[in-house]
């Protein structure tokens, strides 16, 4: 059989061939770090995943299900491997095996149902918002399973301005903002809304919409869209992920509009759709609607961004994993924090490390999702931000029950959000 034949054969374990186990993984893997297990790190998984390839081992093994269960999946990793091992494909094939072989747990079941459901997931998060306009889960948020989970559910309130014009609905353009001064023609993009977005975080949504308006760009609406599959393909749900990404592409179609996304999590598989399609018949317009797909911080980059207000803020910038690892986009939104004047960017040490979210991992993994989490907050507290910015829902909601539990005084809030705040304090908004 020919090399690439063998190698789609193999699916996402041929990414792991080239480990050497020369062990430059270790220290960027939370896991590893929080246990000091070599069976919790990077290295250590792959020769469970080569084993379990090989069939040396079972899909069903407790060992094999327990340490591949507790890898975040950040990719923290892959950055730092000299010799380029894609270990994220490896593991999304390990865990498609896994899910295979036994069912997913109750608790992940009814939570991907819950969040990503159409028809049921709008009762959840419309229920929601209810909770969270009462103030209740400020109030009740702490470190314990409930405790945590309020915090979550409280740290996607909207803060700082109020909502204005500028939210994109029902399939037709919007451009409610205006600027004094805009440098170039418009062009059209594509709002992706996702679901957690969608549902808890609509107000980034109008954000995005407000600052790309105001560099250039008309933000439009897209019936039909669907859940990205980010959480199901985490599980192992390939082929739900798959029927996702199909009704995606029809959704979008075949045109040449960049696709907005303010979800690093969603970018991050919306930009893999060639590979998580491949060997279908879909495969090349999945190849072709993933060259598509932008950061919102890549749109705004590409086009300035325009300078704002002045906003007088200590801010801590945590990339979220699937932005800088698995994207590799770091400058973009540096480039767009620069365009607020007088910010302050404060350093912490583990900005780079995982949050411990996750996707449901911070669910079904409490325990380990909570050591991970804990000393990027002692970070924190010594670093004293008045805002954790970072762009993905997961890691807005982990950090910012982290902080509330911690009783830190900051609060979690997405990068675009400080640029809309600095527009509409310049005046660019009518």
């Amino acid at each position: 059989m020919p090399v690439d034949a063998v190698a789609e054969a193999r699916g996402g374990f041929a990414a792991l061939d080239s480990c050497v186990h020369c062990g430059f993984c270790l220290q960027a893997c939370p896991t590893f770090l929080a246990t000091g297990d070599e069976a919790d790190s990077p290295r250590g998984r792959i020769e469970l995943m080569r084993a379990l390839e090989r069939g040396e081992l079972t899909a069903d093994d407790p060992y094999v299900v327990e340490h591949l269960d507790r890898c975040l999946g950040c990719r923290g990793c892959e950055p730092v491997c000299p010799s380029g091992v894609g270990y994220g494909h490896g593991l999304e094939a390990a865990r498609e095996l896994i899910a295979a072989a036994r069912p997913l747990p109750w608790l992940a079941r009814a939570a991907l149902a819950a969040l990503t459901t159409p028809g049921l997931s709008g009762l959840v998060y419309a229920l929601a918002r209810a909770l969270r306009v009462t103030g209740i889960p400020g109030w009740l948020a702490g470190w314990g399973r409930v405790g945590f989970a309020m915090g979550m559910l409280a740290s996607t309130a909207p803060t700082g301005g109020k909502r204005r014009n500028g939210a994109v609905r029902g399939g037709r353009s919007h451009a409610a903002p205006t600027a004094s001064d805009r440098p170039l023609p418009p062009l059209t993009a594509l709002l992706f809304r996702g679901c957690i977005m969608d549902g808890l975080f609509s107000h980034v949504h109008d954000a995005t919409v407000r600052a790309l308006t105001v560099n250039g760009y008309e933000v439009t609406d897209v019936p039909g869209q669907v859940c990205c599959g980010a959480l199901h393909v985490h599980a192992g749900l390939r082929d739900a992920a798959r029927a996702l990404a199909r009704r995606n592409l029809s959704a979008f179609g075949e045109g040449d509009e960049p696709i907005v996304v303010n979800s690093a999590g969603c970018g991050a598989l919306l930009k893999q759709y060639g590979d998580l399609l491949d060997l279908t018949p879909a495969a090349s317009a999945g190849a072709r609607f993933a060259a598509r797909v932008r950061d919102v911080t890549e749109l705004l980059a590409a086009r300035g961004p325009v300078p704002g207000a002045p906003l007088d803020t200590r801010v801590a910038y945590d990339p979220p994993c699937h932005l800088l690892h698995a994207q590799r986009i770091a400058e973009p939104p540096l480039q767009m924090f620069r365009a607020i004047p007088v910010l302050q960017l404060v350093a912490t040490p583990d900005a780079a490390q995982c949050c411990g979210s996750a996707g449901l991992f911070t669910l079904v993994q409490p325990g380990m999702s909570r050591a991970v989490l804990a000393p990027k907050v002692a970070s924190l507290r010594e670093a004293a931000p008045q805002v954790v910015a970072t762009g993905n829902p997961g890691c807005l909601m982990q950090l910012g029950a982290g902080l509330r539990a911690a009783r830190i005084p900051a609060r979690t809030r997405h990068p675009v959000e400080l640029l809309d705040d600095s527009y509409r304090a310049a005046g660019y908004y009518a």
